[in-house]
């Protein structure tokens, strides 16, 4: 049985939808484009400045510290020098609740808040930001608890088991399908009541001009909502596009052949087994102490190895009941036209991606998971069109310079090799290690190989490295728990030169150090 429950991809969509009035008569009427926006900081037109990376952050203390927190830390220092921050999400653990929202993101962003320096007086869906925060939702932003059906069933056990240690952060309340993201980040105007104050909203906050008409003024200290769950905007001339990846990470359905048959009865005991492997790390769990250092500890990598079960969970049951992939393509023909538009304006001189599941990654458990797979051949599908109109446009550059990712709770570097389409030569950075449970690379190595093709004799070929990989390792007392975040600073010129830092607060036998790693240049 799921301890946690993810809604539909139609019910993701249609629920967004609804919260930001999409193509309300009042915003059709003003020419109003609600997937972009303009960050008003008087300072967007310079084309050198820095942001932040974080994603996979949304914990809260552990038994006397704060990864979360610390990593928090690290950022203050580079506050001031950055123009914006940008979130891969899973804001908030696990399963996107509002009741979570003070412990583990006002609290440890406070500095980034507006009143910060009262953060219990800030309710998760009147925040404002100093300094603009750019989010994504992650998987774990829309989940949420299948409690009426465990009680159904008279299985409680694993829920007050669950309840019995905070730090699984269940809590009674999920993400009502996303609602409290969106009552937190997004221009939720689903609460407007009067048609008068939907339009005088709409006209003392959609006042920027774009090439796509006019559309939400971010302002710093002031207004700081973002128009859609999926949104673009532009600084420095660079185009940078904020995706949910949530609604096309469905896997292809499993072939209906012999060997697509024995693949579904592999899943299936695979299932069965993690079942079992649950039920013993609950048992567990009931026999450790959270006061005592070394058990609270091991209650940590119990909580991360519970959520990790659940999330393999999702995937299988995704590949097990899907037979017609449920894919969310006025999403995509919105990226591809974007993305065309974009390499015809002139004052662009390069483009960022940044969504929540890694195309490309080397942490065990993401690498080879069917959501990645599916990810990958979306995007790829969205660049070949984007390639065949540009044609001779794009030259020998990349389409994309940047795709930012989380999900995979680590810090990753990784570029593409020739795939044979047009995600070739791209740079990928996963920022997933901000405060959710580290977690160690692969041990099948660094070069990501890809089978073209569903027959026995199928051609396999290597499509990416990874560079850089800071994650879990070592065992016992020797473990090293990195939690990391990166700063990215923008040079002029075009193509644009990207000098990542990543920044790590790293935990061993039960103390922090904090260090900077050597800079690398994209």
């Amino acid at each position: 049985m799921r301890l946690i429950s993810e809604p539909s991809i139609p019910v993701k969509i249609q629920k967004m939808k609804e919260r930001v009035r999409w193509r309300h008569p009042s915003i059709l009427q003003r020419g109003i484009d609600q997937t972009s926006m303009v960050i008003d900081d008087r300072k967007e037109d310079s084309p050198e400045f820095s942001f932040m990376v974080i994603g996979d952050s949304g914990t809260k203390s552990h038994y006397g510290h704060h990864p979360q927190r610390e990593v928090a830390e690290l950022m203050l220092p580079h506050k001031d020098d950055c123009r914006f921050m940008l979130h891969t999400g899973d804001v908030i653990y696990v399963v996107g609740s509002h009741e979570y929202y003070p412990a583990n993101f006002i609290e440890p962003y406070r500095e980034f808040l507006v009143g910060g320096d009262n953060p219990k007086n800030i309710s998760y869906d009147r925040m404002v930001f100093n300094l603009p925060f750019l989010p994504v939702l992650g998987n774990h932003d829309y989940y949420d608890v299948p409690f009426m059906y465990r009680l159904l069933t008279g299985s409680t056990l694993r829920l007050r088991r669950m309840l019995r240690y905070k730090d699984f952060e269940i809590g009674w309340h999920g993400s009502n399908q996303g609602d409290a993201y969106a009552r937190a980040f997004l221009d939720y105007m689903a609460a407007i009541v009067s048609p008068e104050e939907l339009q005088n909203h709409l006209d003392s906050h959609y006042t920027a001009k774009t090439d796509t008409g006019r559309c939400l003024r971010y302002e710093p200290g002031q207004f700081t909502r973002l128009p859609n769950r999926y949104y673009t905007f532009r600084y420095g001339g660079i185009d940078f596009f904020a995706l949910d990846s949530n609604t096309f990470n469905t896997p292809s359905p499993l072939p209906t052949t012999q060997a697509g048959e024995i693949y579904r009865q592999e899943l299936e005991k695979r299932r069965q087994e993690i079942d079992q492997e649950e039920l013993q790390i609950l048992t567990i769990c009931d026999g450790l102490n959270p006061n005592n250092p070394d058990e609270a500890e091991q209650l940590d990598d119990l909580s991360a190895k519970l959520d990790q079960i659940n999330e393999v969970k999702i995937d299988i049951e995704k590949q097990l009941t899907h037979t017609t992939p449920i894919i969310d393509f006025e999403q995509l023909d919105w990226l591809r036209s974007r993305l065309i538009e974009s390499w015809n304006t002139s004052e662009v001189r390069g483009r960022v991606i940044y969504f929540h599941h890694p195309p490309y990654v080397t942490e065990a458990t993401k690498w080879n998971q069917a959501q990645t797979l599916a990810v990958r051949h979306r995007l790829r599908w969205v660049l070949e069109q984007v390639a065949e109109t540009l044609g001779s446009l794009i030259k020998e550059r990349p389409i994309v310079d940047l795709i930012l990712n989380g999900h995979a709770h680590c810090l990753e570097y990784l570029r593409t090799v020739d795939t044979g389409y047009a995600d070739s030569h791209i740079n990928y950075i996963i920022s997933g290690g901000s405060g959710r449970r580290p977690r160690r690379q692969r041990p099948e190595g660094t070069e990501l190989m890809e089978t073209f093709g569903d027959i026995p004799d199928s051609s396999t070929r290597k499509v990416a490295d990874s560079l850089l990989y800071v994650g879990r390792n070592g065992y016992a007392s020797q473990q090293q728990l990195p939690y990391s975040c990166v700063r990215i600073d923008v040079r002029d010129g075009c193509p644009p030169k990207f000098i990542v830092r990543p920044l790590v607060a790293e935990r061993v036998e039960q103390q922090w150090y904090s260090r900077q790693l050597e800079p690398f240049v994209i």
